[in-house]
């Protein structure tokens, strides 16, 4: 049994090394105690909900307006007396989305509950896509309806004129003028419900890329969030080290670039091995260059430009159509940027995306 000085020093330990994780985690996160009084907190926790060192040691009932979050109280009861993790996405009275993890803080010693650690990451974001993108299934089905409605007909028409222009004898000139004026109309009128229906979804949808300053360490916090499952089910490793922290740049289409390279390195992952992706950014010249660097399976050296080519699958693709990479692609080259890739068969790959930027911040947060 160790004496009262030992245990002092355990504990002095544990406070340390408790104190040293709450002070270079990039997340809002809160420390209370098991009388619910707030014990310690992230800065991005102070910044987040308007905290301040004052408020150490108050109970959470004195402070939940800062929060802007009703049953906050309630949650960590709940989680103190079940000795249950609680995840839930939350809304909060000035209309932001959070996914909200309390997670029981137990005692090693007597495995009780004495008090929680909290954890938020913003996803109102993730969260306005996602509505987003159902508001476009639900254009895409009205597109199909119209498609279906407004183009059978003349499309009918064409098929059945084209049919009969087999049948007319190339010197009944009046039956030849009478056919050729239907396929005319008829793909007159395709021609203008195609053109009506794309300047119309262009114009609906040009504000959603529209460049804002974006933070590396936020992005790649969603994408990992949006992809956990696929994470978790593959035992798979995320590491960052963000040395440009900030690039002006469409929120969306940064997202679609990490969320496609991070979910390829999980995707393709050798049998032998969980995998382990590293995501890294800093500054070279005028670029800002992403790098997404994984152990597995690698990309046989021939193959190496044509994986960027639309729907190209790998030979021992399983699932997904092959589309990701092109869109990578896409988005970068028409942002006047380039990927390059290199890769070693059963060693992995790393994918390099350069992005023009002005606004780059450079400062190192690793992890």
């Amino acid at each position: 049994m160790s004496n009262p000085k030992q245990q002092i020093q355990e504990l002095t330990a544990q406070n340390d090394d408790l104190v040293n994780y709450f002070r270079n985690t990039i997340i809002p996160q809160l420390f209370i105690d098991g009388e619910l009084k707030l014990q310690k907190f992230t800065p991005p926790a102070m910044k987040q909900f308007s905290l301040s060192d004052s408020d150490v040691g108050r109970h959470i009932d004195d402070i939940k307006d800062n929060f802007r979050f009703p049953s906050i109280v309630e949650n960590i009861q709940h989680v103190i007396t079940t000795n249950e993790i609680l995840e839930k996405e939350i809304q909060t009275t000035d209309l932001r989305w959070f996914q909200m993890n309390i997670i029981p803080y137990v005692k090693i010693k007597d495995n009780k509950t004495d008090g929680v650690i909290m954890t938020f990451v913003e996803i109102t974001m993730r969260i306005k896509d996602l509505k987003e993108q159902e508001s476009l299934l639900a254009d895409y089905e009205i597109l199909l309806d119209t498609i279906s409605h407004d183009i059978k007909n003349p499309l009918t028409n064409l098929v059945l004129a084209i049919d009969l222009f087999k049948r007319v004898s190339p010197y009944d000139e009046k039956k030849f003028r009478s056919l050729l004026k239907i396929v005319d109309s008829a793909l007159s009128k395709m021609h203008t419900v195609i053109k009506e229906l794309t300047e119309e979804r262009k114009s609906a949808y040009k504000y959603k890329t529209e460049d804002e300053l974006l933070n590396f360490e936020h992005i790649v916090e969603d994408v990992r969030l949006t992809l956990n499952d696929n994470i978790t089910a593959a035992r798979a490793t995320i590491k960052s080290e963000i040395n440009s922290s900030e690039i002006t740049f469409s929120r969306r289409k940064l997202r679609t670039i990490l969320y496609n390279l991070i979910s390829n390195a999980i995707k393709f992952k050798a049998a032998e091995r969980p995998p382990i992706i590293s995501v890294s950014t800093y500054t070279e010249g005028d670029f800002v260059v992403i790098a997404v660097k994984d152990n597995g399976i690698g990309i046989d050296g021939s193959k190496l430009q044509s994986i960027f080519s639309k729907y190209h699958r790998l030979e021992n693709a399983i699932e997904g159509t092959g589309i990701g990479l092109y869109l990578v692609k896409e988005i970068v080259s028409n942002a006047g940027g380039k990927v390059l890739v290199e890769s070693q068969l059963d060693q992995g790959t790393e994918f390099k995306v350069f992005l023009k930027t002005e606004h780059a911040a450079s400062f190192s947060t690793a992890k």
